[in-house]
């Protein structure tokens, strides 16, 4: 077996990992408000990030927290977790995962935007491609327009913001440690909301029973990701990341009873489309800079 094949095989178990933690939020939602659910999971995967970064001998507490960057990535973690959960809880999982398939047109709008990263005409189409088929699966103004979709765009927002802000996070910083401070942050805000909000929901034996599964699905999925990026080329196993979404459309289908329609079908796949086209053009481009001999003074 190849290391791109051995790749690809890692990814699409990540995905599939990452799926099956969506499908738990989603039936722990069920039984406790969409805030514990956060607290639960984003509290124990903080827990065990820290442990392993402490184990490492990785720094957990350093100036480098204050860094705009890093802050920015924190809370763009942080905001991340409590919409996609809230989301989950709301909207059927078919459509959350569509929408959470922006992420690499969001990272090169916001390359362009905020780090003045020259994007050609081809990829601008295929930024404007994309929008189009958010539009699509959310319609807004139209019939079978859901408000609660939004959340699911303000995750598929906070997720490329953390992933701009990490470009920019000093480099000496572990990735661990940067994953362990943007989780603290999950279960503060969560209390927040628990206390604000519905308050704490008794914990039954379903809660007890899928709370570890969900964050045993997280850590799989994470370990996976890091193994596939470690192990395959880069051009050649991030396009199974779009795998998720056909795990959780089936998910759904299955367990949910969910039945997407043409529009959020056709949106879907314009998206992935453009965020293929968006994703290997880039590394196109990065391999003739790679190449391209250096200036002479």
């Amino acid at each position: 077996m190849t290391e791109n094949i051995k790749g690809i095989a890692l990814m699409v178990l990540a995905m599939l990992g990452l799926a099956c933690t969506d499908t738990v939020v989603k039936l722990m939602a069920e039984h406790m408000p969409a805030p514990q659910v956060i607290l639960l999971l984003g509290g124990a995967t903080a827990l065990i990030f820290s442990a392993v970064a402490l184990v490492r001998r990785e720094p957990l507490f350093s100036r480098t927290f204050f860094h705009p960057a890093v802050v920015g990535r924190s809370l763009s973690e942080g905001v991340a977790a409590i919409t996609i959960t809230f989301a989950i809880s709301l909207v059927p999982l078919t459509t959350v995962s569509a929408l959470m398939q922006m992420n690499p047109i969001l990272v090169t709008l916001g390359a362009a935007l905020f780090f003045g990263e020259r994007v050609g005409w081809r990829r601008w189409a295929a930024v404007v491609a994309g929008l189009v088929g958010m539009l699509m699966i959310v319609r807004p103004g139209l019939q079978g327009f859901d408000p609660n979709a939004l959340i699911a765009v303000a995750a598929a927002v906070a997720l490329s913001a953390r992933d701009l802000t990490t470009r920019a996070a000093p480099r000496a910083i572990p990735s661990l440690t940067l994953a362990a401070w943007g989780f603290s942050l999950v279960p503060l805000a969560a209390t927040a909301a628990l206390l604000i909000g519905p308050g704490f929901s008794p914990l039954t034996s379903d809660g007890l029973f899928w709370a570890p599964l969900g964050v045993l699905f997280t850590l799989a999925g994470y370990l996976a990701l890091t193994a596939a990026t470690r192990t395959g080329e880069l051009a050649t196993i991030a396009p199974f990341r779009y795998s998720r979404l056909l795990f959780a459309t089936l998910i759904g289908v299955t367990f949910f009873a969910e039945r997407p329609d043409g529009w959020t079908i056709a949106g879907s796949l314009l998206i992935i489309a453009a965020g293929l086209y968006a994703f290997l053009r880039e590394r196109q481009l990065a391999a003739r800079r790679a190449a391209a001999p250096p200036a002479v003074p």
